[in-house]
């Protein structure tokens, strides 16, 4: 990749300084909306209190705060909210997204859905868990959420209990509420950069499986890979190819940045398609690291 400008160069050490630490070379952690005029107190909080504050267990709000009277979320409707669940794809973390029913138990609310596990087509499209019943936040505090894992938590061997946990922390740190996972009272808390290899070398967070698309499609997510280029193309239900592009991340060759891009598709009918974001390998032009993630197209016809 080109180095960049001295100028450039000195803003973004500026930037990188001043960023959140979430983001980085992980790239951005999801964050909810702020709320509106009515929702002053909402599920899925948009930043901590200014004193520090033991929370309710699985909860995001201080205990004794009051209960939201209603919550918003990204492209949802009011007294909903929109959750990240960290699923596993052949043994490395793959999101997808849930709106559900707001409620001031967020926490809570994310690690019963991760339990749940694949809906019937994510499983089709290889999405599992690893996740158990019963795993729950005890309390949330400076940032850490404490767990209570059930009896059994860590079985499987050592690969499968850190899959595991890495699914839960990369969930529970959508929330600005937190941002390390403890998984007992007195164990070391983790983050999202101890799980960093658990990651494909795309994660695509947006569009998820069964998604209803219209032509133009904006497509979000992270990726490591040669010369930080993503490509992008849609197929319709014959598998045609009916778009493409292709974009930069902010970094990539051997660390993870963040990418959007928008890609329209033409005459397309209604119905079954993919939308399938790949690096093009320098070797022999073909395509690699496919995440092929299946949507409902809009007709264009």
């Amino acid at each position: 990749m080109r180095r960049p400008t001295a100028p450039l160069a000195a803003l973004l050490l500026l930037v990188a300084g001043c960023a959140p630490p979430r983001t980085g070379s992980l790239g951005p952690a999801p964050v909810a909306p702020p709320p509106t005029t009515a929702a002053s107190a909402t599920a899925a909080p948009t930043g901590t209190p200014a004193t520090p504050a033991t929370r309710a267990p699985g909860t995001d709000t201080p205990t004794g705060s009051p209960a939201p009277t209603t919550a918003t979320s990204g492209g949802g409707p009011a007294g909903t909210l929109s959750v990240q669940l960290w699923f596993v794809r052949a043994g490395k973390l793959a999101p997808t997204r849930r709106t559900l029913p707001a409620t001031v138990a967020t926490s809570h609310l994310a690690l019963t859905e991760l339990a749940t596990g694949p809906s019937p087509a994510e499983r089709v499209d290889g999405l599992t868990t690893l996740v158990p019943a019963g795993t729950r936040v005890t309390r949330i505090d400076g940032g850490v959420a404490t767990l209570a894992p059930p009896a059994g938590f860590d079985a499987g061997g050592a690969a499968a209990a850190r899959v595991r946990r890495a699914q839960v922390v990369w969930t529970l740190t959508q929330f600005p509420t937190v941002r390390r996972v403890a998984f007992a009272e007195a164990g070391a808390a983790t983050g999202r950069d101890d799980y960093a290899d658990l990651l494909p070398p795309i994660v695509v967070t947006a569009p998820v499986t069964g998604d209803r698309v219209a032509s133009p499609v904006t497509v979000t997510g992270t990726a490591d890979v040669y010369e930080a280029t993503v490509s992008v193309r849609v197929l319709d239900a014959a598998g045609r190819e009916v778009g493409t592009a292709f974009t930069t991340a902010s970094c990539g060759s051997g660390c993870r940045g963040a990418y959007r891009l928008v890609v329209r598709y033409r005459r397309a009918a209604a119905g079954a398609g993919v939308v399938e974001v790949f690096q093009v390998s320098a070797r022999d032009g073909s395509r690699v690291d496919v995440v092929r993630v299946p949507v409902e197209l809009t007709s264009t016809q």
